[in-house]
This record gives structure tokens, C-alpha cells and sequence, in this order.
């Protein structure tokens, strides 16, 4: 049984207020598979100004995130604010996409691209992908079209959510 969780807790695994709310409007949940499940189901009907509040948490891939570093994260017995779990999960997240110099800078200008076209920041699930499969999906999304658009920016959305589902829970000592 996963434990009661706040929406302060939930918004670190994704800013949209009105997903952590409905988040945790439906516990308790009997297990992460259900409360992944439930998650994808919300974040599939918000609205797209929800998914771009949820954007806003997240750094441009190559990018440092925002918060404390991950040398200043609590000790076990002190609990991280949703702001300083999100800075380091996405530093861990993204650690392949810093890994060479160049590449960094051509991601950065992938980065820009991408928002010039589409009015936010270059979202995809970093973990377990090299910085060249990055740099290959944004130069290859920006040739998608709003809508499809759309739809790949809720789908990575909803991966990365699942993730740190999992490590928020892993974080409390929830199994």
C-alpha cells in the first residue's frame, strides 16, 4: 500500500498543481503500477496549460537545474522540499546530455531552436538515452506539427513522471 502523499510531495514529480491534486484526491493507492496508472490517466486529460505549468519545472536539457546541488541534499532523516528532489532527480536524469562538450553546445542551440517553434522548453525522458539520441530528437521534432507535437511532449511528460514516482516513493521508504 502506498502511504498518504501530499501535493507538496507529488508536485515534485510534476508542477502541474491540478495533477498533484487529483493525484491525491485518489488515494490510497494499492501499489505504484495503480498510482503510475492513475497518473498517466490524469495527465492525459489535462489541459495544455496544465502540461506547460509542468514544463516550467523542467531545465533545458544540457542545462543545470534549478535548486540546490545534489552535495546540499538533506540527510535521510531530513525531508527534501519538492523543489530540491525535482533539481536533483533532473541532474541525474539528464547527466548523459553533459557528458561532451560539443555536444552540450549543439543541444543548447537544439534547445533554442525548439522553443522558437513551439513557445516551450525541449521535453524528453533523458534517462537511459545518450546525449546524440537527444540531440537527434529535437532536431527531429521540431519538423512535427502543433498537435503531434502535443502528443509526444504528454508522452515523455508522463514517462518522466512515472520515474520519479517511483523514486519519491523510494525517497519516503514506501514500497
Amino acid at each position: 500500500m502506498v502511504d498518504t502523499l501530499s501535493e507538496r510531495e507529488l508536485l515534485a514529480c510534476c508542477a502541474s498543481r491540478q495533477w498533484a491534486g487529483e493525484l491525491a484526491a485518489h488515494q490510497p493507492y494499492h501499489d505504484l503500477e495503480t498510482m503510475r496508472a492513475v497518473s498517466d490517466t490524469v495527465l492525459a486529460a489535462l489541459p495544455w496549460t496544465e502540461v506547460l505549468a509542468a514544463l516550467s519545472a523542467h531545465p533545458r536539457i544540457g542545462e543545470p537545474a534549478t535548486g540546490e546541488p545534489a552535495a546540499a541534499e538533506p540527510a535521510a532523516s531530513e525531508p527534501a522540499t519538492g523543489e530540491r528532489r525535482e533539481a536533483s532527480w533532473s541532474r541525474t536524469e539528464q547527466s548523459a546530455a553533459t557528458a561532451d562538450p560539443e555536444r552540450a553546445d549543439e543541444l543548447r542551440e537544439a534547445n533554442i531552436e525548439y522553443e522558437k517553434r513551439f513557445g516551450h522548453v525541449f521535453l524528453i525522458c533523458a534517462t537511459g538515452r545518450t546525449d546524440v539520441e537527444m540531440l537527434h530528437a529535437a532536431r527531429t521534432r521540431v519538423a512535427n506539427d502543433d498537435q503531434t507535437e502535443r502528443a509526444v511532449v504528454r508522452a515523455e511528460l508522463a514517462k518522466i513522471v512515472a520515474l520519479r514516482l517511483g523514486k519519491l516513493l523510494d525517497s519516503l521508504g514506501t514500497p
